[in-house]
């Protein structure tokens, strides 16, 4: 059952933060050379699709994952220190900021209705959430990829004598 876990974690984990350093590498540069309604249309639109089955099991399962893989790693304490640091980090830094950032961004953003909006009001909220969403977004990609290399870390410490 710990070898599960643990090839769950990883599967898991490098799925999130391979996600999200996909999504800085190419959304992100993409949407940036678009008009402001086409941005604001693009992010509503992906916003209202990603809340899925395939999304959710990454995202909540790596958080589910990391936590029960440090409880299973508790009495082999290199191990277990390194477990926990990719499942706070994660929890925090990942799962935190999302939550608490980039959600209320897009709750934001979805409550606007876009065929209301004059150019320059459109101009402006995307302004304001295109460099919040954006920072908070690069945040959490670099907390996803430490949780990620903390945990193969572990998984290293674990196959050293």
């Amino acid at each position: 059952m710990k070898t599960a876990i643990l090839f769950s974690t990883t599967v898991l984990s490098a799925l999130s933060a391979g996600f999200f350093f996909a999504w800085s590498v190419s959304v992100i540069l993409g949407t940036k050379k678009v008009p402001d309604m086409t941005y604001l249309e693009t992010m509503q639109s992906i916003n209202r699709e990603i809340l899925n089955p395939v999304f959710f099991t990454v995202f909540f399962g790596s958080l589910f994952a990391l936590i029960l893989n440090a409880y299973f790693q508790f009495q082999t304490k290199p191990v277990f220190w390194f477990a926990l640091a990719a499942a706070l980090v994660y929890a925090i830094g990942t799962f935190g900021i999302t939550a608490f950032g980039n959600v209320p961004l897009n709750n934001a953003l979805d409550q606007l209705d876009l065929t209301q909006l004059a150019s320059e009001e459109a101009h402006r909220f995307r302004t304001y959430y295109e460099e919040s969403w954006n920072r908070l977004h690069n945040l959490r990609t670099t907390f996803g990829i430490v949780s990620f290399i903390l945990l193969l870390i572990s998984i290293f410490k674990q196959q050293t004598p």
